[in-house]
């Protein structure tokens, strides 16, 4: 009787230690994925300062974000299927070939890029004077045949090539192609606040017939402007403030206030000239700005380009989307398309 009541006893406990193991598996082990679910709706006023002043008139623009979660144990991919809105995505299609180090450096890097082509773009609308200076061209990732590799890093603002500074990224890729493959380039960069010289060999750039240093780049950026605006978003990357950034600072710099005390949020790219770009998360975007009271969202309306239908079949206008999450919300948020900087404040003026 006592033998079978030990095992009886070891039976259970192991049933009971293999339901322990597996919850652990299901609640802490990561797997290869990620959850994307909409983040915030944060006050643009709070990141902005124009002469060293914040915008306290009547009214927000606000900057939405998507919350990134993971690497995702099996019970969160759960949890973020439940979210409104919430995407699972794959680590390759998240960060592609890039370390989580690298990603988040990009990520810096986009939303520093965002706020200094808002400030030329807004003080272009304003009819204010602006200086862009370029300070090269910014590593955004290396080939895995690149000679430079180990020497460069993703982060790095490459200001000469044979001792030569170009002002735009094209006139370098111009330089260097010039050249054969195999041929030796001295390379001048920064890291941080320290220069660096490095010579080594061109490589065959991937899908192209010229040499290259086998990485991604592209231009590195400042603007001088008086008055002088300082952005700080904190901890937010990405390169989809933009547009909302533009609209904050054209306010402060022409002493208008085209927000007349609404809640206005918005999303989009933004180059130095005003023209807006596409983003992701648009429909997470919406969910937030709607939560968070917004009765306007401007959205970018950029038509689908027959090099865009190729490269990605299923792409939809960011317009289109934003559009069909609001249906979807029953949101009486107002979805306003716009492809540059002036039809948002053209709206805004007239509305």
């Amino acid at each position: 009787m006592g033998r079978k009541t030990n095992r009886k006893r070891f039976w259970g406990w192991l049933v009971a230690a293999l339901l322990v193991f597996c919850l652990a598996v299901l609640a802490f082990f990561p797997t290869r994925y990620y959850i994307e679910y909409p983040g915030g709706a944060d006050r643009v006023s709070k990141f902005i300062k124009v002469d060293g002043k914040r915008d306290k008139a009547a009214g927000e623009y606000r900057l939405m974000t998507v919350s990134v979660a993971g690497p995702a144990s099996p019970i969160m991919l759960l949890w973020g299927k439940s979210q409104p809105f919430g995407d699972i995505v794959s680590e390759q299609d998240l960060m592609g070939d890039q370390t989580s180090s690298e990603y988040n450096t990009i990520q810096n890097y986009y939303i520093r890029s965002a706020g200094n082509a808002a400030i030329a773009a807004a003080f272009k609308a304003a009819d204010k004077p602006i200086h862009i200076d370029y300070r090269g061209i910014y590593v955004m990732s290396m080939q895995a045949n690149s000679d430079f590799r180990g020497k460069l890093k993703v982060g790095d603002t490459i200001t000469a090539i044979n001792g030569k500074h170009y002002q735009k990224a094209q006139r370098y890729i111009d330089a260097i192609k010039k050249h054969k493959v195999d041929t030796k380039v001295t390379v001048t960069y920064l890291r941080g606040k320290h220069a660096h010289s490095v010579t080594r060999k061109l490589v065959q750039i991937k899908g192209l017939k010229r040499a290259g240093l086998g990485i991604g780049l592209t231009d590195d950026t400042r603007v001088e402007s008086k008055p002088h605006v300082k952005i700080n978003a904190g901890e937010i990357g990405g390169p989809s403030a933009g547009l909302i950034f533009a609209l904050q600072i054209y306010d402060q710099v022409s002493g208008t206030n085209l927000r007349a005390g609404r809640d206005i949020a918005g999303t989009g790219t933004i180059d130095d000239h005003g023209k807006i770009g596409a983003i992701g998360g648009i429909d997470k975007k919406v969910y937030a700005a709607s939560k968070a009271g917004a009765t306007i969202f401007f959205a970018p309306d950029i038509p689908a380009t027959k090099t865009m239908k190729r490269e990605d079949p299923s792409y939809i206008n960011n317009y289109v989307e934003a559009k069909n999450a609001a249906r979807k919300m029953k949101t009486k948020m107002k979805i306003v398309p716009v492809r540059k900087l002036q039809d948002a404040i053209q709206y805004l003026q007239a509305k």
